[in-house]
């Protein structure tokens, strides 16, 4: 299973979670989130990194230069994007795509269809009135099986904690899981003892 530890926003939590195992960290451009970055933070950040992890910046419904920008100066190796971003936009973009699924019923599922072969993975989070991601809230997991007819990657995201990690991996199965609310002890700022539980939760 690979992991993937939203949200960072200093320099010890990145390495904690690399040392910890974890396959990707993200680092959220999206000024209403409380887990905010600046491109002068994310450089600190990766000053310090070792190879081999991947890098994603998450955006919402952010203007495509900014975007190109930020995965130039940032090094990202890939975006998350979690708006209302259509097809037409991902193709538009100089790295890999994860386009964001907000999932509440079916209908939000039978969407995947239109990214098919424009993006490199879809990840499934929580539909919900309060923001676009970050809530801690998780969705009915049984509607991610259906996800996976698109034949694209799916990365299991909302909700998802050390006390339900595995009954969500034995249901979906999926490629990867992406958390961030989690393993906090705040907003922005990780929890290690809770990083390490879940790194260990299938273990």
């Amino acid at each position: 299973m690979r992991f993937k530890f939203c949200g960072i926003t200093n320099a010890e939590d990145a390495l904690n979670a690399i040392n910890l195992g974890v396959d990707a960290i993200g680092f959220i451009f999206y000024e209403d989130s409380p887990r905010a970055v600046t491109v002068e933070q994310v450089q600190e950040i990766i000053y310090y990194l070792p190879p081999f992890i991947t890098l994603v910046g998450v955006f919402v419904n952010a203007d495509i230069e900014d975007v190109n920008s930020k995965i130039k100066q940032c090094k990202l190796d890939a975006v998350q994007l979690h708006g209302d971003e259509l097809p037409e936009y991902c193709m538009k973009i100089n790295a890999r795509v994860i386009k964001a699924i907000h999932v509440g019923d079916m209908s939000d599922i039978e969407r995947i269809g239109s990214y098919q072969g424009l993006v490199s993975g879809i990840l499934l989070d929580t539909k919900s009135d309060s923001g676009y991601g970050g809530t801690g809230l998780s969705f009915d997991w049984g509607l991610a099986l259906s996800a996976k007819d698109y034949d694209l990657p799916i990365i299991l995201s909302g909700g998802v904690n050390v006390d339900n990690l595995s009954k969500a991996v034995q249901l979906v199965n999926p490629f990867a899981i992406d958390v961030s609310s989690g393993i906090e002890a705040f907003p922005g700022k990780k929890d290690y003892n809770k990083m390490k539980d879940f790194i260990n939760g299938l273990n």
